[in-house]
């Protein structure tokens, strides 16, 4: 997940996107069924020995420009029409929006790294609308998390930049798996199918620039939902424990909702 492209354009992207806690799951819309292969997101958070030949953009570690050409031997034509998020790049507003990449772009891109052997090729734009789909939770799960600076200074976040790390554990989900192992009818055994981490910039007052800070999103999948039989993901988001505010946020995050319902203010069903 969390793969995009830059943008100047500012137009919305669909609000399709439901999410609770950071441990919410979030039910897709999209038809799985087509869905052969992995979940993980196609590119690698940093470049291989193939890309030292590459001119590689620092804010995604992705090529510069992936063709939107057909594919030798590709027999369906997919879209090159690329969504907008609504997710705002850099630090100005003149920056714009994180594009997502095409059908056709990211069937290249998957190719160009040996990952598009046994996907067929019309389910690749199912792939690239659940890519979207979580990526837009997560965001708003980010938003959530910095909704008390943001009231504060009065200025939305950005998203720097991103690196994907589909093959490295955070700390927590190694942990979890750890406990799963230990208490597997209360903890999960299974390890995300992805990761992320997203670099964050939140503001220190209109006109006083911006504090950088990483998130980690684990992806996980969930069971499929009861009424629609469609699948689900939690999208676990939280900032890194990267110094002792973030870790200040996270206790609080957790505590808060326990606090609340102690004394009484949170009714149970």
């Amino acid at each position: 997940m969390g793969w995009f492209w830059a943008s100047k354009s500012q137009e919305e992207f669909p609000k399709t996107t439901t999410t609770t806690s950071s441990w919410g799951a979030s039910a897709c819309p999209i038809d799985h069924t087509k869905l052969a292969t992995s979940s993980a997101c196609p590119i690698k958070g940093q470049s291989n020995a193939d890309d030292d030949i590459e001119v590689l953009n620092p804010l995604n570690n992705m090529p510069m420009a992936i063709s939107s050409e057909m594919a030798p031997g590709q027999k369906i034509k997919l879209s090159t029409e690329r969504t907008i998020s609504s997710i705002p790049r850099g630090e100005t507003d003149d920056q714009g929006l994180w594009e997502y990449p095409s059908p056709q772009q990211m069937l290249n891109a998957m190719l160009k790294k040996g990952k598009g052997d046994g996907i067929p090729e019309d389910a690749v734009e199912s792939m690239v609308a659940v890519h979207n789909f979580l990526n837009e939770g997560a965001w708003q799960q980010i938003l959530e998390w910095e909704n008390a600076y943001t009231k504060e200074t009065k200025v939305e976040p950005r998203l720097k930049k991103f690196t994907g790390k589909p093959h490295d554990l955070s700390p927590k989900a190694r942990m979890y798996l750890w406990l799963g192992e230990l208490f597997p009818e209360t903890f999960n055994t299974i390890p995300p199918f992805d990761r992320h981490d997203w670099t964050v910039l939140r503001s220190m007052g209109r006109g006083k620039g911006w504090e950088e800070v990483r998130y980690v999103i684990d992806y996980y999948g969930a069971p499929d939902d009861e009424e629609t039989g469609m699948p689900a993901f939690v999208l676990d988001t939280r900032p890194a424990l990267d110094n002792f505010g973030n870790a200040r946020d996270r206790f609080t995050h957790w505590a808060y909702p326990m606090w609340k319902k102690a004394m009484g203010e949170v009714r149970e069903d």
